[in-house]
């Protein structure tokens, strides 16, 4: 570690601060607020496969890390028990899969904007009623939205990302160098290790 230590000091001590804030894009609102983006695209896929991808374009959620409401809309959208997405679409016969989520990436979250997406996959029988498909994902957004956030469940995911950050597997050292890198940029100081895996606070307004 003093050898590591010596090393930076040795490369990094020289270069100068220019006493400049990080860049910030705040002032670019609504990027994708144009008239290609509220449309449907079909996609010849290479693979025999059929596939719903329904893609939001939301405001940016980094300074929102402490609540992660995405990851809460996700745990719902992604439910596969008793009046979930899908489960109606199974007794349907319309879809055997279902997955929906923000990866908390640099291009789906960043500061200018977060991406959520639902994405499905279908059966051929699936596919003749896509619409009605992408209806029923609606439908179940516009419930989330009337009933609210529910703190038991909120807690729930915490508890559960607890236990994955306490019991997860021992990464690479110089992938973890990396992530920690990247979350100084991201988080507070006490959060560095944690901000992009633990649920903080319950803020049922975010």
């Amino acid at each position: 570690l003093n050898t590591l230590e010596n090393w930076v000091t040795e490369i990094f001590s020289q270069i100068p601060n220019n006493g400049l804030p990080k860049p910030s894009f705040d002032h670019l609102t609504d990027p994708f607020d144009t008239p290609e983006f509220h449309k449907l695209y079909r996609v010849v896929p290479v693979s025999k496969i059929h596939l719903l991808n329904i893609t939001w374009a939301l405001p940016p959620q980094e300074r929102n890390y402490r609540v992660k409401p995405l990851r809460y809309i996700s745990r719902l959208v992604g439910h596969e028990g008793k009046g979930s997405i899908l489960s109606f679409l199974r007794k349907k016969l319309w879809a055997v899969a279902l997955s929906g989520g923000n990866a908390e990436t640099g291009f789906e979250q960043n500061s200018i904007y977060s991406i959520f997406m639902v994405s499905i996959t279908l059966t051929s029988e699936g596919y003749e009623h896509f619409y009605e498909v992408a209806h029923v994902v609606f439908q179940y957004m516009k419930m989330l939205q009337k009933v609210g956030p529910d703190k038991r469940i909120w807690k729930e995911i915490q508890k559960i990302n607890d236990n994955e950050f306490s019991f997860q597997d021992q990464v690479d050292p110089i992938n973890y160098v990396e992530n920690i890198c990247e979350n100084m940029h991201l988080f507070c100081k006490q959060d560095f290790l944690t901000g992009n895996q633990l649920l903080f606070d319950y803020k049922p307004e975010v």
